[in-house]
C-alpha cells in the first residue's frame, strides 16, 4: 500500500526495535528528518535578562521542543509515503552548527515498517 498517509501523526513513532503485541511484516527502509533553527540574537540577550527561571530558559525549550516535533512529523510523513504505518529504532540528534554555533540542528532517524 505504497502512497502517501492520509495522517502521517497517526503513525506509531518509537525508540525500541519492536513494538509489543505488533510483529513487524515489512522493513521499508531507513527514514530521517531534519530541522535546522537560527537563534535570535535579541532573543539570546534577553533570555539571560528575563526568562531564565531555576537555570531554564523557556523560550529556547520551546523552540528545541517544537524542532523535535517537526523532525518527528518529517519521519512520519516519510514513513507514510513508503506504505508503512510505523517507525521503530528512532534515534534524536542535536546539534549546534554555524560559524559561532548560531543554528540548531535537530534530527530524528529510524526504520520504516509496516506492523
Amino acid at each position: 500500500m505504497a502512497g502517501p498517509w492520509k495522517d502521517a501523526r497517526s503513525i506509531t513513532v518509537t525508540t525500541t526495535h519492536t513494538i509489543e503485541g505488533k510483529p513487524i511484516q515489512e522493513y521499508l527502509g531507513i527514514v530521517t528528518g531534519e530541522v535546522i533553527v537560527g537563534a535570535n540574537v535579541f532573543r539570546d540577550l534577553f533570555a539571560g535578562i528575563r526568562d531564565i527561571v531555576g537555570g531554564r530558559s523557556g523560550s529556547y525549550e520551546r523552540i528545541l521542543g517544537d524542532a523535535r516535533k517537526q523532525a518527528i512529523e518529517e519521519i512520519q510523513a516519510e514513513c507514510g509515503s513508503l506504505g508503512g504505518n510505523a517507525v521503530v529504532g528512532v534515534d534524536l540528534d542535536y546539534e549546534v552548527i554555524g560559524a559561532n554555533g548560531s543554528m540548531l540542528m535537530v534530527s530524528a532517524s529510524g526504520t520504516a515498517v509496516r506492523v
